[in-house]
């Protein structure tokens, strides 16, 4: 946010200065005016379709009118830098969606994920090309915790952060062999591309990413800059590169985390896209929940006990809540198989306190009044003995939030 003050302006310069911010189409920075200590509107964002403008240079005019910045990040934008476009990285795709709607409610109900995050830090999402870590010396996995990928290891101090939450993130179907688009808007040109798949069992819906939960499955050569194909798209405005990239057995939704060494500096960048392989689970399909989603993670989570010992061609299940909030809450069931294989699952409860499912992945769920059956998807009956999958879902409550006991039926 950036605000400045004048005193004493004719009113015509201000509405000329609106308009040449409307004209630029500045994504970066919110700008506010105080005229006799009031702080009214000038530049708000504006729609996805004009031009993202970094040029910012139009206040250093203002300079013979006494106009005297107090707070932002003007600095930080003045050259653009890039992101993957395709599978769009969180950020971007959150900007892409509602970049021009961000303040719409609705947006709690259709895209969870994106609301959390655009609910804490909007910058993250008009910063969607400054994610980076500048002075990393090629150790990544030092610069970038565990817990802290998708954030770049919380970099912009913290501005990033939302982007580690696990959930339902809007994810693109892509094929085992699928080409990723990586946008330089400022032809900074790479040292090298690393690119990493999730290994086939993590699951970005209730996981935060680790570096032992990824394989690398590509490394590129240098690019130099300027080199790509030019896009026509004016709000890029750069060169975009597209990197084939092939990810053999995996199934269902997984993560792709890109590292971009910029060659002009040591400025790395860290990106998480969301994507879903042929043979797995898709988007859910139910009703999400009307309530806020969760910026936090509860420190501690109850965890029901299994009501169904382990044994030939059994299962047991435990339920743990893993974030909650005013109205709502996320939790996850986790499906252990006893002595045996087994080829299905059936997991029942009533809950204690009228709570309600809204949106489920991982399994089907029919309820009748409180009690619910959960039974597994195509794709994550079959278990091993001793092997176990999960599902979650969003749900909603009031008043208390008990943990129902568990039945856990194999087949």
């Amino acid at each position: 946010m950036v605000y400045a003050r004048l005193d004493s302006v004719p009113s015509e310069f201000l509405k000329a200065l609106g308009k040449a911010f409307r004209t630029s189409g500045s994504r970066s920075t919110l700008v506010h005016l105080s005229l006799g200590g009031t702080m009214s509107s000038l530049s708000s964002p504006l729609s996805v379709h004009k031009r993202l403008s970094t040029n910012l240079l139009i206040l250093a005019v203002l300079c013979p009118l006494s106009v005297f910045f107090l707070a932002g990040p003007l600095a930080e934008k003045a050259s653009a830098h890039g992101t993957v476009i395709s599978p769009p990285t969180r950020n971007y795709g959150c900007w892409v969606r509602w970049g021009s709607d961000f303040q719409n409610p609705a947006m709690a109900q259709q895209d969870p994920m994106c609301w959390q995050a655009w609910q804490a830090d909007p910058n993250a999402m008009w910063n969607w090309n400054g994610l980076y870590q500048e002075n990393v010396n090629g150790n990544h996995q030092a610069a970038v915790p565990d817990g802290t990928l998708c954030s770049g290891g919380n970099t912009a101090d913290g501005r990033y952060a939302a982007l580690d939450e696990p959930g339902p993130w809007r994810a693109v179907e892509v094929s085992n062999n699928f080409t990723l688009t990586v946008h330089d808007q400022a032809l900074h040109g790479a040292d090298y591309f690393l690119i990493y798949v999730t290994k086939q069992g993590f699951n970005p819906l209730t996981q935060r990413l680790r570096w032992s939960d990824l394989e690398l499955v590509r490394q590129t050569g240098r690019y130099l800059p300027g080199e790509g194909r030019p896009d026509s798209d004016p709000i890029l405005n750069g060169v975009s590169i597209d990197i084939n990239v092939s990810a053999p057995g995996r199934t269902g939704r997984h993560v792709v985390f890109t590292i971009w060494k910029a060659s002009h500096a040591d400025q790395n960048y860290y990106w998480c896209s969301d994507v879903i392989f042929p043979g797995g689970s898709s988007e859910p399909t139910q009703t999400p929940p009307t309530s806020q989603p969760p910026t936090s993670t509860p420190t501690s989570t109850p965890t029901s006990t299994p009501s169904n010992p382990a044994g030939d061609r059994a299962c047991s299940a435990t339920y743990t809540i893993t974030g909650q909030w005013n109205g709502g809450f996320q939790a996850e069931v986790r499906v252990t198989a006893g002595n045996a294989p087994i080829s299905g699952w059936t997991v029942t409860w009533t809950f204690p306190n009228d709570q309600r499912v809204d949106q489920v992945w991982g399994a089907s769920i029919t309820s009748n009044g409180a009690t619910i059956t959960a039974r597994n998807a195509s794709y994550n009956g079959s278990l091993a003995a001793g092997g176990s999958t999960t599902f979650g879902f969003l749900g909603s409550w009031s008043g208390t939030n008990g943990v129902p006991t568990l039945t856990c039926t194999a087949s």
